[in-house]
């Protein structure tokens, strides 16, 4: 009899009739279809059909839309946002894991692990070094895919001079693989370089019959005649002048001959075929690469179809980011066990910072509002989680009290009443005596001649003609002197206030 331990409480017992549900039966060895070799050969079709190696796709990475397609795509993931979430984390180890990561070159370790895309699989080497007392990475080298293989197993193996084929298993600790699209059949993953290779085979051969057909049916034809009975040798010679005659547009030949130019006409059509075919291997590269064709080759098609194409290139980046986050967790994982006895990890995710900042500025604008009427704020450390925030980011107003319409702040604190001055009290005091309306009504009857004559002015020393003609008893000078020291005494005023 035995136990299989479900959690810490709960166990099943197992006769030894049941021992199959611990073990693992559907395995290589029993089919024993690799027990000639004691490595794993790559299933891709593409390589068993040619007989090489991985090799054979970096060729194929010259090609002018697979460069471009693959560097894109794997732009729409290095140009994220990177952060490590402390979750439930002690904050002494956390804040030593993001300092690892901020003295790594994350933009080439991301870029190098990006390559599982194209070729099924990646492999990045650690290089430990001891900090203090904590053995850390010091950096980590995207290595050739050539250089590796896989066991019966799945576990993978650094090929040397004397087991070329076979290899060794690699040290614990060493290397992290990255695959894409990988099954327990086929570890290697899934590359999208076997997709590109037959488009971009018959789009070479496509393009070198296509210049061949332009060279021969691009220029007319020279026609060259002589009399019956010429010789060889001037039979010749007029082949070697319509030669010239291409290449330097001239000719001498003799006055009993003569030359004819006749163009390829209908072969534009013919030539269309070429075209097609390499727009048409251009359009499966595409799609292999991006998942569709209209943001790298748009000639028609609605707005709502190019918003779904480009729903599919997010999807795939998306795919794409969430590799990229189990590398680099796998890393987190690793430290973790080299130095610390926790389970509990920081979490390393990739993010787009425009969209995070647009869909929690909104968010968090609403829940700001409902915690105040429940009493309650959020957190420094929350800006920091998602905002991606440091402490000198970040500036406290203890002080502060921010008042709402819906509640008071629980027990205020009285306030130190500010100081008064007698004179401003009375200003204040017969300014609030007064009846706005009246006040109104008054200040209408006295300034509306004056605007009258504003608006009928045509520049200044008109309008105070007209003003001293309408108001004779008016002292100009005076008038002036008032108006002066009313402007002093105001900001005179203003200043004490404000002090």
């Amino acid at each position: 009899m035995k136990k299989l331990w479900l959690n810490d409480t709960d166990y099943l017992i197992l006769s030894e009739k049941n021992n199959s549900l611990t073990e693992e039966i559907a395995t290589r060895g029993r089919i024993d279809f690799y027990s000639i070799v004691g490595y794993l050969p790559n299933p891709d079709p593409v390589l068993k059909k040619q007989g090489k190696d991985i090799t054979v796709y970096e060729e194929i990475l010259s090609d002018a839309r697979v460069g471009g397609c693959f560097s894109s795509r794997k732009a729409g993931v290095t140009s994220l946002e990177w952060d490590i979430d402390r979750g439930k984390a002690k904050t002494r180890q956390a804040k030593l894991i993001i300092d690892v990561f901020k003295n790594l070159d994350i933009y080439t370790i991301i870029s190098s692990a990006l390559e599982s895309i194209f070729y099924g699989y990646a492999i990045l080497e650690i290089v430990w070094e001891k900090v203090g007392g904590y053995i850390l990475p010091k950096k980590i080298i995207g290595k050739p895919q050539e250089w590796f293989t896989f066991d019966r197993e799945n576990r993978l193996l650094l090929r040397n001079k004397e087991k070329f084929y076979e290899g060794d298993p690699v040290p614990e600790y060493k290397f992290i693989v990255v695959q894409h699209n990988a099954t327990y059949k086929n570890p290697y993953g899934l590359p999208i370089a076997s997709m590109c290779f037959w488009p971009v085979t018959f789009k070479r051969g496509g393009l070198k019959f296509w210049l061949m057909f332009t060279e021969k049916y691009g220029m007319p034809f020279l026609i060259g005649k002589h009399p019956r009975g010429t010789s060889l040798e001037d039979t010749n010679k007029l082949a070697d002048l319509l030669e010239n005659m291409i290449q330097d547009a001239i000719a001498v030949i003799p006055d009993d001959s003569s030359v004819e130019i006749l163009e390829a006409g209908g072969k534009s059509a013919s030539a269309g075929i070429y075209k097609e075919l390499l727009e048409y291997c251009d359009n499966e590269i595409t799609i292999a690469l991006l998942g569709q064709n209209l943001t790298t080759q748009v000639k028609s098609g609605s707005y709502a179809a190019a918003q779904t194409h480009m729903q599919v290139r997010k999807d795939l980046i998306d795919s794409d980011k969430i590799m990229i986050e189990k590398a680099m967790n796998h890393i987190i994982r690793w430290i973790y066990e080299l130095n610390f006895s926790d389970n509990e990890t920081p979490v390393f995710s990739m993010y787009e910072q425009e969209d995070v900042d647009k869909e929690l500025a909104e968010r968090d604008e609403k829940l700001t509002n409902s915690l105040q009427l429940a009493g309650l704020k959020l957190t420094k450390r929350y800006f920091q989680k998602y905002y991606a925030l440091e402490d000198e980011d970040i500036e406290e107003l203890s002080s502060l009290k921010i008042p709402t319409e819906h509640a008071e702040p629980p027990n205020p604190t009285p306030q130190t009443p500010h100081p008064t001055y007698p004179d401003q009290q009375a200003l204040d005091d017969a300014i609030d005596s007064i009846n706005p309306e009246e006040l109104q009504a008054q200040m209408e009857d006295i300034l509306m001649p004056i605007i009258k004559l504003i608006n009928e002015g045509n520049d200044y020393n008109t309008i105070m003609e007209k003003l001293l003609e309408t108001y004779p008893d008016m002292d100009q000078s005076k008038l002036e002197q008032l108006l002066t020291k009313a402007i002093f005494i105001s900001e005179i005023w203003g200043r004490l206030n404000a002090n």
